[in-house]
């Protein structure tokens, strides 16, 4: 008994061209043998940061919302015989601040151009930058407490260093995190494909610093 075995049929010619083949569905031993993966955009690390920017932004939302509800239960702001906030050194201060914002950006691009030095400029300024700015609000801070301004000197303090100091404990721990950075970025420890723990710390300093303009117009100028 002949077995007669089926051939497949031919495609069909459209307009005097074969029709294109059809698309690889993986198996075999050839290079489409299984789909590429796709590259994740946002790795576990900054997923974390962006999830505690947000916790802590509803901190400093509930912060100035009380400071608001305060302001409203009292006839006169600031309460009289209460020292004035520095307004001018504050703001200038606030640049220095943004500025250390620039030279986080500036260390980014270094980094994602494989300048080892740029990287590390960047790092170092922005840390120079963020210790200046703690250095100028500790020391309005203790003038202001050598004008009789304190915690306990009424809701106008206990709100001012709540808000203010809150603040600066997060620069300090920024500052923290972006002096690690720096050593490690010193050592050689990141890339331009191992940028995450980089770009992380600067996910939370850019935070940090984006918080301050509205603290400062929030407690200082309003």
């Amino acid at each position: 008994m002949t077995t007669v075995l089926e051939t497949p049929p031919l495609p069909r010619r459209t307009n005097g061209h074969l029709p294109p083949p059809p698309p690889a569905t993986g198996g075999g031993d050839g290079p489409d043998r299984e789909p590429t993966p796709r590259r994740s955009g946002l790795d576990n690390l900054r997923l974390a940061i962006l999830f505690f920017i947000g916790a802590e932004s509803m901190f400093f939302a509930a912060l100035i919302s009380a400071l608001f509800v305060l302001r409203l239960g009292t006839p006169v702001w600031p309460p009289p015989l209460q020292p004035r906030l520095p307004v001018g050194v504050t703001g200038v201060n606030t640049l220095v601040l943004l500025a250390s914002s620039w030279a986080m950006l500036a260390a980014g691009r270094a980094l994602r151009h494989d300048d080892r030095r740029a990287l590390i400029r960047g790092l170092a300024a922005a840390a120079a930058l963020g210790m200046l700015f703690l250095a100028v609000q500790g020391y309005e801070w203790a003038r202001l407490v050598s004008f009789g301004l304190t915690v306990t000197s009424g809701t106008y303090g206990t709100t001012f260093y709540t808000l203010i100091g809150t603040h600066a404990l997060h620069v300090f721990g920024a500052l923290i995190w972006l002096g690690v950075t720096l050593a490690l970025a010193a050592r050689g420890s990141f890339s331009s494909v191992r940028t995450s723990p980089v770009r992380a710390c600067a996910m939370y300093w850019h935070f940090v610093v984006g918080l301050w303009p509205i603290l400062y117009v929030t407690v200082y100028l309003l």
